[in-house]
């Protein structure tokens, strides 16, 4: 008899911890912002001229021979100018239109 009122007790306390932090996690999400709301800021400048000096490094590397570390770099610059132009299109999306 024990042995089972120490599980039983046990296992209520698991239970009942594992529903209070579960409470505690869906409580967190449903009052959090969603992720898109966040305000995002790029500076397409500062992106477009990182990936001038990456594709620089790149040919740098390329005259040098290694040709891993030029593709790694060249790679590296097109993510920076993807990310620019992604910028880019957002800010012009997020503009209010001329005729109003």
């Amino acid at each position: 008899m024990r042995h089972t009122m120490s599980l039983r007790r046990t296992l209520t306390a698991v239970l009942t911890t594992t529903l209070l932090a579960g409470g505690v996690l869906l409580g967190q999400t449903v009052t959090a912002e969603p992720a898109a709301a966040a305000k995002i800021t790029c500076n397409i400048d500062k992106l477009r001229s990182d990936a001038h000096k990456e594709r620089a490094r790149a040919a740098q590397l390329r005259g040098l021979g290694a040709m891993a570390e030029a593709r790694k770099a060249a790679a590296r610059a097109d993510a920076l100018e993807h990310r620019a132009q992604q910028c880019q299109d957002a800010e012009n999306n997020n503009r209010p239109p001329l005729w109003k």
